[in-house]
């Protein structure tokens, strides 16, 4: 399993790094990226903290650790600024915190993730045809969710990203050590979004290709 969203007592999460990243290690998984979540107030605070961490655990772990943030509840014209600042602090995967239907999400933040280039959009919610479109010309990946509640729209982003050609990936947004899912589990959710298996491996694929992207060098 490659788990490209995840997030520590640094933010919301209830577990340090290094335990999350062995509960992970038990379970299977290959790769786990830590994506906080971060505004203006706290990047540099969370950024730091998680790249040391990732240095130290990369050299004593089989997990491949990935140090990231997951950008929320920004205000969409804010999104380009913060998105460079966190390249720029070492963040090697950049989430948007995409417009679920759970959560008061500023309208727009879908479309100006895309446009500013992160690199997955998480739990879309209602997306829309030309912002999958748009996802799909940018090379922008839009996530299927395991996560309770921002997975009621699994479906519906599964059959535009389908249409458009747009890639998927599956992550946990775990917050605590029963998010966590096996890679047997992934697969039956993304099933349950309306995936054929043919199309479940190619996401599973998209994961290990955005993976290898992320962390080269």
């Amino acid at each position: 399993m490659i788990d490209l969203h995840t997030h520590t007592l640094f933010s919301d999460g209830v577990l340090l790094p290094s335990e999350l990243a062995r509960r992970a290690e038990v379970i299977g998984y290959r790769a786990l990226a830590f994506t906080d979540h971060v505004d203006h107030s706290n990047l540099e605070h969370v950024l730091s903290n998680i790249v040391k961490v990732c240095d130290v655990l990369n050299a004593h772990g089989s997990v491949r650790v990935i140090p990231g943030v997951e950008i929320t509840h920004v205000h969409p014209d804010a999104f380009g600024p913060l998105v460079e600042r966190a390249r720029q602090l070492g963040a090697q995967v950049v989430v948007a915190h995409g417009e679920t239907m759970v959560e008061p999400v500023a309208p727009g933040t879908n479309r100006a993730a895309i446009e500013v280039g992160v690199d997955i959009v998480a739990h879309p919610g209602l997306i829309t045809e030309p912002e999958v479109e748009l996802a799909a010309a940018r090379g922008v990946y839009l996530e299927i969710t395991t996560r309770r509640g921002h997975s009621l729209t699994n479906g519906h982003v599964a059959r535009l990203a389908l249409a458009a050609g747009a890639p998927l990936v599956c992550n946990t947004d775990s917050h605590g050590p029963g998010d966590l899912v096996s890679r047997e589990r992934a697969a039956r959710i993304l099933r349950g979004s309306g995936l054929a298996q043919e199309a479940v491996g190619r996401v599973f694929g998209n994961s290990e290709e955005l993976m290898k992207k992320l962390t080269q060098g």
